[in-house]
């Protein structure tokens, strides 16, 4: 190997280290904040099982519907009110809804019966994600929204273009 080649070798190494140096800092601080990336999904495109037509995720279907006791507004569970759900809760600053461009739209809280919530910035109640049964996203009045791909803490929300409209009214 002549000398002339190992300034550019190493120079490729440390940018190499660099890179995964970046990538390692931005996992870990993604996965600690436990932020959910929301993205708008072409719902031609969607796989049958997660999308509205399969009978799991019909809005018409009884655990999905907005009047089912853990799913309704008027559970205080879902309330903005209650200080889990609150925007001022800082618990919730580690549950960000957030853009590819890393815009917050919102925050995301489970009630005590499992059920997603998701709040705008202002603590306005979004849509909902029934405990059981369903990935499925509804809105508050009980049309499909979307669905949640992944499981637990880490997990992406896909919604319709009007589904995200509703972050920002």
């Amino acid at each position: 190997m002549s000398q002339r080649n190992r300034p550019i070798e190493q120079g490729a190494a440390v940018t190499v280290l660099i890179r995964l140096v970046l990538l390692t800092v931005l996992a870990t601080a993604h996965s600690a904040a436990a932020d959910a990336p929301l993205i708008i999904l072409d719902q031609t495109q969607l796989p049958f099982d997660l999308g509205p037509g399969h009978p799991d995720n019909k809005p018409s279907k009884r655990s999905n519907s907005p009047h089912a006791s853990w799913n309704s507004a008027g559970n205080t569970a879902n309330s903005s009110s209650v200080w889990g759900n609150r925007p001022s809760n800082p618990a919730n600053e580690k549950r960000l809804i957030i853009t590819a461009d890393g815009s917050v739209l919102g925050y995301y809280a489970r009630n005590a019966g499992g059920v997603l919530n998701l709040f705008d910035v202002n603590g306005r109640r979004i849509a909902y994600r029934p405990a059981r049964g369903t990935r499925s996203l509804f809105t508050t009045n009980g049309e499909w929204c979307g669905t949640v791909d992944g499981t637990g803490q880490s997990f992406v929300l896909a919604v319709t273009r009007s589904c995200a409209a509703r972050f920002h009214r």
